[in-house]
């Protein structure tokens, strides 16, 4: 086989429901894959299974495949998706039930171990709701090799289900550093659907994104790959749409996993032809000793009510709302946000009017439920002019923690049951600490007369959630924007440009092959997407509030 053609279908839990047939019609494809596990999503199952013990997998999979999985079986295209969530051995038997029901002869096989939940007090994790470790891709590679047809896991890492087809086509051994390497950049930038695609890119005015097909990867023996898409669908695949994809979730060049550690700092992206990017040059090292385990608890109940402030004196009619809204008992937090929306001499109300949200959280929801809104909604009469607010009295609801937790690879199980069989799936032999790597040489800065106008002018960005923490990736598409950007984005530019990250500890990271400067924000969201700390609780946003922001540029680049 001179390369393996792995397209990816969907990127999250709610993803496009139709993305499957699309992939499987659409062209050519060896292995369609799905990444439906975030840590949100364990959160979301976790509350699942709490209430049924047979749950705690992603529905919609099962649903996708009663519609798709006889086109699968006819095109001879293998399954492989980490849908499995917390109970992926549920949902291998729900698949031979519904394959029985098809009538279709399909071996199902399915990964375990990275639940830890009975074993979380014993390692040190706390007493959380969830406990999953990040699984590698050997397990579904023994999977595939032992001729499954389909494959579900649990927590794996998500380029791990693009890996382990690329591991079982080749014959890759664990101490094929840089061909997993050069598979994992590959699969860190399809697994996230139509992102590499010209979804929730910068310049998305470049390009039909009003329904762009999904990505494919075409990975070789050595670890090279190409980016690509089914002919005739929307979107784009460039240099600049997989560099984005690069920089998502990601901090410094060493990109750790399970299997390997990829250096980000090598990789080299090139057109090949249209909608077609190539992939190169990837090195890689020894993976750590340790796993990464999601830690989700639930963390208490929240609720919020928003007032809308309309025409004059909106900060005078925050204030009133603020000494005017008390509580029997006031809850543990309490914040307050005031958006000003407004616009002087607006045409429109809407555009006449800011936000002013009070968000509270409590262990009791009582405390936070309908004595808090009610609260909210009794001075309506007694309050500032043109009093109204955006929804009505309503309940609680709970909210979750997120945090990382570390293990011994040794110490968790990684197995893969093929026809009941299981096949244990050592841990890496050869690890390595993981170590900061020295910024490169900078080449020479770019001066001349400037102009002030918005970053995003030159730069793309493209931000996401770590937990707790964010990042912000920004790149741009010349040598010379670089030879700018490289020195004129510091720390404290950033800081400047984001004032709520000026507290917060921020490391930059230089990617001189991308011509990428990487901000990883420490703590900016608090105890996880789940815990609701910001406006933007995944900062999917944040780096476009950055390109938002006004530089002296210089005009050569204009």
């Amino acid at each position: 086989m001179s390369a393996i053609r792995i397209g990816n279908a969907s990127g999250f839990y709610g993803d496009r429901f139709g993305a499957v047939r699309e992939m499987l019609t659409g062209g050519p494809l060896d292995v369609l894959t799905g990444d439906y596990l975030a840590e949100l999503t364990m959160l979301i199952l976790g509350r699942d299974r709490m209430k049924d013990a047979k749950l705690g997998y992603a529905k919609t999979f099962l649903r996708q495949m009663e519609e798709n999985l006889g086109l699968a079986v006819e095109r001879g295209v293998k399954i492989v998706a980490n849908a499995g969530g917390l109970n992926p051995s549920g949902l291998a038997d729900a698949l031979r039930e519904l394959a029985a029901k098809l009538g279709l002869d399909v071996r199902v096989a399915h990964v375990e171990g990275d639940d830890l939940i009975g074993r979380a007090a014993e390692l040190g994790l706390g007493e959380p709701l969830t406990a999953n470790a990040y699984l590698g891709a050997f397990g579904i590679a023994e999977c595939l090799k032992a001729g499954a047809d389909v494959v579900v896991t649990g927590r794996v890492t998500d380029a791990s289900v693009i890996v382990g087809p690329a591991i079982a086509a080749f014959g890759w051994q664990p101490t094929d550093y840089d061909q997993l390497a050069g598979a994992v950049a590959a699969g860190h930038v399809i697994e996230c659907g139509a992102q590499a695609t010209g979804g929730n890119y910068s310049f998305f005015q470049e390009h039909d994104i009003r329904h762009p097909g999904f990505p494919i990867a075409e990975i070789n023996a050595d670890g090279s790959s190409v980016i690509t898409k089914h002919d005739g669908t929307g979107g784009a695949v460039t240099v600049g749409t997989v560099t984005a994809q690069l920089l998502y979730e990601i901090s410094g060049a060493r990109y750790a996993g399970p299997d390997v550690t990829a250096r980000f700092d090598t990789i080299e992206l090139s057109q090949e032809d249209t909608d077609r990017v190539r992939i190169s040059g990837v090195r890689g090292e020894p993976p750590p000793p340790s796993l990464k385990v999601s830690l989700n608890t639930l963390g208490g109940f929240r609720n919020e009510m928003v007032f809308v402030l309309t025409g004059l004196d909106i900060e005078a009619k925050a204030e009133l709302v603020k000494q005017q809204l008390t509580f029997a008992k006031p809850p543990a937090e309490i914040k307050w946000t005031l958006a000003r929306t407004d616009h002087t001499d607006a045409a429109g109300e809407e555009e006449a009017s800011a936000l002013l949200r009070c968000a509270v959280k409590d262990a009791d929801p009582k405390v936070v439920g309908r004595a808090f809104s009610n609260a909210a909604v009794e001075i309506a009469l007694a309050s500032y002019p043109g009093f109204h607010v955006t929804a009505p009295p309503g309940d609680a609801s709970p909210y979750g923690l997120f945090k990382p937790g570390y293990v011994d690879a040794k110490l968790v199980e990684h197995v893969a049951i093929v026809d009941g069989n299981p096949i244990s799936i050592p841990p890496a032999a050869e690890t390595r600490e993981l170590a900061e790597v020295d910024e490169p040489a900078l080449p020479e800065p770019l001066t001349g007369p400037t102009k002030r106008v918005p970053l995003g002018t030159i730069a793309g960005a493209r931000s996401g959630d770590k937990g707790g923490d964010a990042n912000v990736g920004v790149w741009v598409r010349t040598d010379e924007a670089w030879r700018w950007l490289v020195h004129a984005l510091t720390v404290d530019e950033f800081r400047r440009l984001l004032p709520e990250t000026a507290s917060l500890p921020v490391t930059r990271h230089v990617f001189g092959n991308l011509k990428a400067v990487n901000f990883v924000v420490t703590g900016i969201l608090g105890d996880g997407v789940a815990s609701q700390a910001r406006f933007d609780p995944q900062a999917k946003a944040l780096g476009e509030w950055l390109r938002a922001r006004y530089m002296d540029i210089p005009e050569v680049l204009l």
